[in-house]
């Protein structure tokens, strides 16, 4: 099990010598406590942002039969340009928080009737500008989005980042596959866990102690404890996000 918000107050509240928390007098917290609680969430949404595509914001797994694919997909409608990212959402604040516009796929692989050989392409981000200026007039000769259809082979997205436009039209039925990562959240009652794995709390307590020490003015343990935490995030950069094998870390010129 993840770490719980009480047990991430509680540790701080120890290092200060401070009366601990319960599941009952969590949400009633006033005073010191009620500050830690939020010293805790500054922290861990500190930590969070640090990264939008930390891979524990992963919306799901990666594809279904290939990792590559992304861990989304939503299937197109012959003569359907756009597409909600999240058909789901209702707002802003429940749609996904970040999308990788760089590593769209579109492919007929898992759609209902297709058979091998299977269309199947990246597709490359354009903006609404380039569109405009490119594409707009070919396939839109009546404004009306219903020429030049075909497989699509740009993507774009709308101005109110909430969709996503194919380019041509499709003229069937696709999967489109995304990269999508969720919108971090606060943490709220005490049994709420942190979405990161628990070798990474480390990081959380040292930007905890760095709000703590400036709170008591304590400018010297403020600074350390800053630096600890770049550390900790430095290295969860390294081992989460570019992993390098260890013979890229020689300084001699290897091939294999």
């Amino acid at each position: 099990m993840a770490t719980t918000y009480l047990e991430l107050s509680n540790e701080i509240l120890r290092e200060m010598n401070e009366v601990e928390l319960t599941q009952a007098t969590f949400a009633s917290a006033v005073g010191i406590q009620s500050h830690v609680k939020d010293v805790i969430n500054r922290s861990y949404l500190d930590m969070v942002n640090e990264e939008a595509q930390w891979p524990f914001l992963a919306v799901a797994e990666s594809g279904t039969t290939d990792p590559r694919y992304g861990n989304v997909n939503i299937e197109t409608v012959a003569g359907t340009r756009w597409y909600e990212l999240k058909p789901s959402s209702s707002s802003l604040t429940t749609d996904y928080g970040y999308i990788d516009w760089d590593n769209f796929l579109i492919t007929t692989v898992g759609v209902s009737g297709e058979t091998a050989p299977f269309e199947m392409q990246p597709l490359r981000f354009i903006t609404i500008e380039e569109f405009k200026d490119y594409y707009q007039t070919s396939e839109n000769l009546d404004d009306a989005d219903t020429q030049q259809f075909g497989l699509p082979r740009r993507v774009l997205k709308s101005p109110d980042n909430r969709k996503f436009g194919l380019s041509p039209i499709p003229d069937k039925v696709y999967k489109v596959w995304f990269f999508a990562y969720s919108l971090p959240t606060k943490l709220s009652a005490h049994s709420d866990e942190v979405v990161f794995p628990d070798l990474y709390v480390p990081v959380l307590i040292n930007r905890a102690r760095y709000y703590v020490h400036q709170f008591k003015d304590n400018a010297q343990a403020a600074a350390f404890s800053l630096e600890d935490y770049k550390k900790g995030i430095k290295n969860m950069q390294l081992n989460l996000m570019s992993p390098v094998p260890s013979y890229f870390k020689d300084d001699r010129v290897r091939f294999v």
